[in-house]
């Protein structure tokens, strides 16, 4: 459409046959055409926003619990006066695929990057670059944060960090109540989860006068109250003594099969990590290896390589392999060492 100006009078005409048209129809099928654009713009909206759902709902079908695709993650490195010199990357292109209810490990000596990828797990750090989906939700996304954290409940390495109340049951049902969770159904959640740890006897308890493992039992109950799909487990034992280890262990492995939740757990402890269903070691932000525990375990001098502490039954049988005695590679458990003794001729 065109218009010209002649004699004090506004002509307006199209182009393709010369059709007048007098101003006050033009403004009409200006208004028209603007009004058709933007319910254009609006269906167009509608449309993509479905799509987003519907791509959301089937990622949620067909993904992992947590998944990731190249998570790249860097930090600004400062000197003592706080200013920036650099960029330091903790994570460099890592790719991993934890399915529901499965068991994972994931190993590395400090400064592996292990740690930093569990925060990523619950949203306490983002990507860099690359990309973190947590029960099928992008962990970017400041709308998914709320229910990333529902999803995936995080247990940190000292439980001191982690219990904020002056009564255990207070602490546990600390979580739910924030999730606006009501009155009846928390106490209900605070008596199972308790159950779930051991630790229904200390209800009344001040978290002060527990010892360390049971401290931790108390943070996972906490975390397991809030009903999460997902317990991320940072170093749960490394503060812990050998009975406390094993306590936090067995409470771990019992919910697994009570709630048939997916457990990551993030430790050094090589023989923590024997009943996984699968193992993720990690060396400088990468994913070096990968594969079930008998799998990772019969790479002896690999795991040497990586600095990590390979269990002494796994270095025994290794040694007498090497010295020509038919034995096994991978072998977890001295059980399992001895009943390959016992069988040679």
């Amino acid at each position: 459409m065109c218009g010209i100006y002649q004699n004090g009078i506004a002509h307006f005409f199209y182009l393709k046959d010369r059709q007048s048209i007098s101003l006050s129809g033009f403004l009409k099928e200006t208004i028209a055409a603007k009004v058709g654009i933007a319910l254009a713009k609006k269906e167009m909206i509608t449309y993509n926003r479905k799509r987003v759902n519907v791509k959301a709902g089937w990622r949620r079908l067909f993904m992992g619990m947590v998944q990731t695709e190249r998570l790249v993650y860097e930090y600004e490195k400062r000197d003592e006066e706080g200013n920036v010199i650099g960029m330091s990357r903790a994570i460099d292109g890592v790719d991993i695929d934890v399915k529901e209810g499965q068991f994972i490990a994931i190993l590395g000596h400090n400064g592996s990057g292990k740690s930093t990828l569990a925060k990523h797990m619950n949203a306490i750090l983002v990507p860099t670059e690359g990309t973190m989906w947590v029960d099928g939700k992008d962990t970017k996304d400041p709308e998914n944060l709320w229910e990333v954290r529902q999803s995936a409940g995080m247990v940190f390495q000292n439980p001191d960090n982690q219990i904020i109340g002056t009564v255990v049951e207070e602490d546990v049902g600390f979580g739910p109540e924030n999730l606006g969770v009501p009155t009846d159904e928390i106490w209900s959640r605070v008596e199972e989860s308790l159950k779930a740890v051991g630790m229904i006897e200390y209800r009344h308890h001040s978290p002060n006068k527990l010892s360390g493992g049971q401290k931790q039992r108390v943070a996972i109950a906490g975390v397991v109250a809030m009903e999460p799909k997902c317990i991320v487990l940072d170093e749960p034992t490394a503060m812990l003594d050998p009975v406390g280890r094993k306590e936090v262990l067995k409470t771990v492995q019992k919910l697994r099969e009570k709630k048939h939740v997916t457990v990551i757990l993030i430790t050094h402890y090589m023989e923590e990590v024997v009943d996984a269903d699968q193992v993720y070691v990690m060396d400088h932000g990468h994913v070096v290896m990968k594969g079930s525990p008998r799998e990772v375990f019969a790479q002896v001098d690999k795991l040497k390589e990586y600095r990590l502490d390979v269990p002494q039954v796994t270095v025994l049988s290794d040694l007498l392999r090497k010295k020509g005695l038919e034995i096994p590679a991978g072998i977890l458990k001295k059980e399992e060492l001895v009943d390959a003794i016992c069988r040679l001729n």
